[in-house]
């Protein structure tokens, strides 16, 4: 009896060690190395955007505490890359699954194999999909549920594709569906939802680079224009009025920016 209760303990313990290395993809804590390194970066940028504007040291440096910003949007950036990799990774496990399942193979079995298929598209055992088919597979082992794993999984994606999937998984399960087909259709749902996307990042691929040029060509007109012709560009660094206009420009500039970036972002 002490035995069975020892061994009980430990593999909750096991289990709970497991649990602990899974990921929350909306969460992403960055170390105090990458703050520090992506706010040096942005504080430069900001420097030479002060002293592009100003001619002023002492004018560029106040632009630089914009730079604790930049941490908190490159966070974003993290998480929403990520996401957009784990929900790619997710549609070649689907298909795996579909190819063992219409084998004949169990569910728990077809993980399994598709493990060994995923290991092939993805030789890095840190990637996310592969972490995540090991995660499930563990936790099979533990005798848990695949809907209970799948949950878990959709909780913590984020992800529509993977949390419509999963409910339709559990309700097939319920009634008895064809989970070949359940399968088969949310591959084919998936799928063409990311060549949509990707359509659609090929049209706008060239406005996205229009935007980027007309971002930085005031820059560029500015110093053209300083080196050129500095006794015309005099006013506008050596005078109060004319450092307002410069900071109302970059307002505009960096509105303008943040404005078509946002219309481009577009979500499926």
């Amino acid at each position: 009896m002490d035995l069975e209760l020892q061994n009980s303990e430990f593999e909750e313990v096991v289990v709970e060690k497991n649990y602990s290395g899974l990921i929350d993809y909306d969460i992403y804590v960055m170390s105090f190395k990458e703050k520090s390194l992506y706010f040096l970066l942005a504080a430069a940028v900001l420097f030479v955007i002060g002293y592009i504007f100003y001619h002023n040291i002492i004018l560029s440096l106040l632009l630089t505490p914009f730079a604790l910003l930049y941490p908190k949007r490159k966070t974003k950036d993290i998480i929403e890359k990520r996401k957009n990799e784990l929900n790619l990774q997710f549609k070649d496990l689907l298909y795996s699954l579909s190819s063992s399942l219409t084998a004949g193979k169990s569910v728990e079995m077809s993980f399994k194999e598709a493990l060994k298929d995923l290991s092939i598209l993805y030789p890095d055992p840190d990637t996310y999909i592969i972490r995540e088919v090991e995660y499930i597979i563990r936790r099979l082992e533990m005798n848990e549920t695949v809907e209970d794993v799948l949950e878990d999984l959709a909780r913590r994606s984020h992800l529509e594709d993977i949390q419509n999937f999963t409910d339709v998984f559990k309700t097939c399960k319920r009634t008895g569906g064809n989970l070949v087909n359940v399968i088969r259709n949310s591959t084919n749902i998936i799928n063409d939802k990311i060549e949509i996307k990707e359509e659609i990042n090929t049209l706008l691929a060239a406005k996205k680079f229009e935007q980027k040029i007309l971002s930085f060509m005031p820059l560029v007109m500015i110093v053209i224009l300083s080196l050129t012709t500095d006794d015309y560009m005099a006013p506008v660094f050596d005078t109060i009025i004319g450092r307002i206009v410069m900071t109302f420009a970059i307002i505009i500039i960096t509105a303008g920016y943040f404005i078509s970036k946002k219309i481009m972002d577009i979500k499926i």
